[in-house]
């Protein structure tokens, strides 16, 4: 084992156990470059959860729209940033084989990723059974040297209109999530999951559970009261950045007035 592929090991395994720890829930800010990165590194936090939508709209594109490269460089900045272990979003994989993400995402420093299980080709969720092999390949490549946290689009995709319909998505989160955590994940992220069923879902599927902060939505402290045991924002730090930029370009031209 060489020198760098042991100080991942050794993040990977501090990050994971952060999982798993006293103070719960584990809040991962999502820095979108290698300032944020820093402050919220300076802040105490942990560790960082990158956001793949905040990237891309810090590097001009929409969601979804970030070509691979660019990615695996943006989060190669964050990393190199600070001193704590990154997490890296990276959506459905951009295709890569598993040998060749992991690989990616050693090179870039990342510890820990998020893959989803949305087919971007078609729109819809991706088999479960297929993304749950794909998510077993990455575990073998990778090893204990990465934190895996599956992301399940159930909720995003299909939504939930009447109590049947949201049962329905509900145990099909649950056997996706079983599914995964049988393949090896870390942890499940059943994104826009309704906050009271987060321990619902935790019981279900048997290991952590990532619960995202949405603007109208519980606190990360009640999130984790309500069951989750990771906290991340998505793109939403990033958007209240921009927000304050914002407000600040229109304070700096109501000072200017005509001048501009």
């Amino acid at each position: 084992m060489t020198t760098a592929t042991a100080a991942a090991a050794t993040a990977a395994a501090a990050l994971r156990a952060l999982h798993h720890g006293p103070e719960l829930p584990l809040v991962l800010p999502g820095p979108w470059d290698a300032a944020s990165a820093r402050v919220f590194a300076d802040a105490g936090f942990a560790a960082l959860a990158t956001p793949s939508a905040g990237i891309a709209a810090s590097l001009g594109y929409e969601d979804g729209q970030t070509p691979a490269d660019e990615m695996f460089a943006a989060v190669a900045r964050i990393v190199r940033a600070v001193d704590i272990p990154v997490s890296a979003d990276v959506e459905a994989g951009y295709g890569l084989s598993a040998k060749e993400l992991v690989g990616r995402l050693a090179d870039a420093g990342a510890v820990g990723c998020n893959l989803e299980d949305t087919d971007h080709a078609t729109g819809s969720l991706r088999d479960p059974q297929e993304q749950a092999d794909w998510l077993a390949e990455v575990r073998a490549e990778a090893g204990d040297a990465l934190v895996v946290n599956a992301r399940i689009d159930t909720y995003l995709l299909r939504g939930a209109q009447g109590t049947e319909e949201a049962q329905e998505v509900t145990e099909e989160t649950v056997r996706r999530g079983r599914l995964y955590a049988a393949a090896g994940a870390d942890c499940v992220y059943p994104i826009l999951a309704p906050p009271p069923l987060l321990a619902e879902l935790a019981a279900g599927i048997g290991i952590p559970v990532n619960a995202v902060v949405t603007p109208d939505g519980p606190s990360p402290r009640e999130l984790g009261a309500l069951g989750a045991s990771r906290i991340t924002f998505g793109p939403g730090l990033q958007q209240r950045a921009m927000a304050a930029v914002a407000g600040m370009a229109e304070r700096l031209r109501e000072e200017l007035g005509a001048e501009v």
